[in-house]
């Protein structure tokens, strides 16, 4: 449950369970059958036990089994065995993404999950036994309308939105208290993830959002997401990839409704797309910097004597000296590793 954000802490775990008992104990209980029966399916299937301990072979299945509840009706038994289902088919989902992506030495983020949640939301409409709400959701983008200027108590409710958004709430209280959570783990990576739920909204309101959405947490949770990846989990926290992080954190805020339009006709949702397709772009061009992948000591040490041009560049993937096991949504022979102990 914790590497939902990043957070391998079962502390993190249990507050987000909490979180979401608060707003309906049957979203809690998918969310944490979800990732058991993930969890599950990987051992049972001889996936590795360091990624199991770590909670990496979890999160795409809780996200899954909540996204169903969600969208599909919670009180629906058929709901319940689809998510099952999905649960299985997501893990087997997640060691595909894990090895193809080694190949550039990427993580799999929660491609898996993005893909069959896609691929069922879309289909649904098409069997009875599933789908029960009439016409499909499926409609042509139009252009943003109502106001844009935001009132300082929308700005506190938008804040703990777009936490709780994570977990397709628009409740600020869940907001708070998976915010709490995320501390627990590591106060770097709450300060991280308030600079980027900061980061989403001041991107969406300077480019004109319509102020419900922005209040509603639908256009900066992503932004969340993409402020812990990049500083602190995937690359090192400095002042250079936090700068680096809130950058990426403003792009995927734009990207968010750009992919919700795509997806909109066929009746698809954005859900953590512009996290993955953002992260996963700047993790790749992340290698052309090397400030962004040394650790403190070696950029006090500068570059190796005698290195030079291209010579002095460092893969941005390598592994990141802190913690005490992986962390991060990071798969392969090399590992990276979060400052905090925590995706």
């Amino acid at each position: 449950m914790g590497q939902v954000a990043f957070q391998a802490s079962a502390r993190t775990g249990a507050a987000f369970a909490a979180a979401l008992c608060v707003a309906d104990w049957r979203l809690a209980a998918y969310a944490v059958g979800g990732a058991a029966l993930g969890t599950w399916t990987a051992r049972a299937l001889g996936g590795p036990r360091d990624r199991r301990e770590a909670g990496l072979e979890g999160f795409n299945s809780a996200l899954l089994a909540l996204c169903f509840a969600v969208f599909l009706g919670r009180d629906r038994p058929t709901t319940a065995l689809l998510a099952a289902a999905g649960c299985i088919v997501v893990s087997i989902g997640t060691a595909a993404a894990v090895r193809l992506l080694s190949v550039w030495e990427l993580p799999p983020l929660t491609l898996p999950y993005c893909l069959l949640a896609v691929a069922v939301t879309v289909a649904a409409p098409a069997f009875r036994r599933i789908w029960s709400f009439g016409n499909s959701l499926a409609a042509l983008p139009g252009s943003a309308s109502g106001r844009t200027t935001l009132h300082l108590d929308e700005l506190a409710l938008a804040f703990f939105h777009n936490v709780s958004q994570l977990f397709f709430l628009e409740r600020w209280h869940v907001g708070a208290l998976l915010l709490v959570g995320v501390f627990l783990a590591s106060r770097t990576a709450g300060l991280i993830a308030c600079a980027g739920s900061l980061t989403g909204i001041v991107t969406a309101w300077a480019l004109g959002a319509p102020a419900e959405r922005i209040v509603n947490g639908t256009m900066g949770y992503n932004a969340v997401l993409v402020a812990l990846a990049l500083c602190g989990v995937f690359l090192p926290a400095a002042p250079v990839t936090l700068f680096y992080a809130l950058l990426g954190a403003a792009t995927a805020t734009v990207l968010t409704p750009a992919v919700a339009a795509l997806l909109s006709p066929s009746g698809g949702h954005a859900f953590t797309w512009p996290f993955v397709l953002t992260t996963l772009g700047f993790l790749a061009a992340a290698r052309s910097f090397p400030r962004l992948s040394a650790t403190d000591r070696e950029r006090a040490a500068g570059p190796p004597v005698g290195a030079r041009g291209r010579d002095c560049s460092r893969p941005c993937l390598r592994s990141v000296p802190a913690g005490r096991r992986p962390v991060g949504h990071v798969s392969g022979a090399r590992r990276m590793r979060s400052r905090s102990r925590a995706r």
